[in-house]
């Protein structure tokens, strides 16, 4: 059975559609294409299984497509159900690799594309929130035997397995690619930054000059989202629970302060921490009549819909991906593209120059393992510095920019304890 006939998408007649989208990501990825040049004669994955879950738009597909040019039989699933675009899922299904995913599938539906992903039998895994790993461990463990390790994008991900890691669970290694260099400091705070403020902005049509933003959470994520809200022209509030972030947010410049008194003052509330309810139903009744409530969380948690749900008397769709939520003093509270992820939910999500550093990271650690999965063993590892350092290189080169080298006599000055 070919890979069109496997696969779970909406319409194939929308894959033209698809294609053109990859064809202008990949115009953008030249980290992603000088790897393809490599990869493509050496052929490092034949005969491998690779299994993978990421939001499934057009930069995640031309990972997929080098992951497949690299020798791998690919089958890709979606991580999120809002973020998943059914002519990229179109697109691939018919460029050869096996799709299981669909826009706004069912919470079922949803756990049948994942659990169908994993009835490959991959070798390898590319997951982003965890939900291949937890399922393996919790519900089908039959499926983990082939199973030889993978690679996690995001930070709800890696704390998923760290927790597995801590109870001695965790039967594969796997690579935190959300810690490396190279992607938090450019993909969390310029990836996040830039798509976040899309989504909102192209979901609420509303101007954020003069307006008061609180992000709530300062990880690299919460940086990137206040640095864009504030070159927006809005005041900035964050709100946080770790005093040194807390700190280096009002050094920033930044109005610190807690969740309590923000909720009173915003008009537009932006959640990036990974933890649930940090928007609960005592700050939504504080909040003023008019207050947007996006999340750029990788789980629809951090915002406490249900509390809002309950403390409404009506709700409706005013604009698509927007929930109007009337409380009963009359207020209205709205909130995008259902709390989750609103830069994929109800965007594009990351720029593919960003995309192209984070799944070049992604497609050599992904090697690594395959390498040396017998000698890591089950654990999670960070990034090697060496496939960290590369990607910035290549990205540097790709954007002719070229920098200095240390000289012998300075490398020995710096490996030396003795004073000259």
């Amino acid at each position: 059975m070919n890979s069109l006939d496997k696969s779970t998408i909406r319409d194939v007649n929308l894959a033209p559609a698809g294609r053109l989208k990859m064809d202008w990501a990949k115009e953008h990825m030249p980290v992603l294409n000088r790897l393809r040049e490599r990869l493509s004669v050496e052929k490092p994955l034949a005969g491998k299984k690779v299994a993978i879950s990421l939001h499934l738009e057009a930069k995640t597909a031309c990972l997929a497509e080098l992951i497949r040019d690299a020798g791998a039989e690919v089958t890709i699933t979606g991580s999120n159900p809002l973020s998943t675009q059914d002519d990229i899922a179109a697109a691939l299904a018919v460029a050869g690799i096996t799709v299981h995913a669909k826009y706004d599938p069912t919470p079922e539906e949803y756990k049948e594309h994942l659990i169908k992903t994993l009835e490959e039998k991959p070798d390898y895994i590319i997951d982003d929130g965890g939900d291949l790993v937890g399922i393996l461990h919790s519900e089908r463990p039959d499926l983990l035997e082939n199973v030889k390790g993978g690679c996690e994008e995001t930070t709800t991900g890696i704390l998923r397995l760290r927790a597995l890691e801590k109870a001695k669970e965790l039967r594969f290694p796997m690579i935190a690619v959300n810690d490396a260099c190279s992607k938090f400091l450019f993909d969390n705070r310029y990836g996040t930054g830039q798509s976040v403020w899309d989504g909102i902005n192209r979901t609420t049509n509303l101007v954020v000059a003069g307006k008061t933003v609180v992000v709530v959470g300062y990880g690299w994520c919460g940086r990137g989202v206040a640095m864009r809200a504030k070159g927006l022209g809005a005041r900035v509030i964050v709100t946080e629970v770790d005093p040194i972030k807390a700190t280096e947010a009002y050094m920033d410049g930044y109005l610190v302060m807690p969740m309590s008194e923000a909720a009173k003052q915003g008009d537009y509330f932006v959640t990036t921490t990974g933890n649930k309810n940090v928007v609960n139903a005592d700050h939504l009744r504080e909040m003023k009549h008019g207050a947007i409530l996006a999340n750029a969380g990788h789980f629809n948690v951090e915002i406490d819909v249900e509390a809002l749900e309950q403390m409404s008397v009506s709700k409706q769709t005013v604009r698509k991906d927007i929930e109007e939520y009337t409380l009963e003093d009359g207020r209205k509270l709205y909130l995008l593209a259902e709390g989750r992820l609103v830069n994929l939910a109800a965007g594009d999500g990351h720029p593919a120059e960003i995309m192209d550093m984070t799944f070049a990271l992604q497609a050599l650690s992904l090697l690594y393992v395959a390498e040396n999965h017998e000698q890591i063993g089950p654990r999670v590892l960070d990034v090697p510095y060496q496939i960290d350092e590369q990607v910035s290189r290549y990205f540097l080169e790709a954007n002719g920019i070229q920098i200095d080298s240390l000289t012998p006599a300075q490398e020995k000055y710096l490996a030396s304890w003795e004073l000259e």
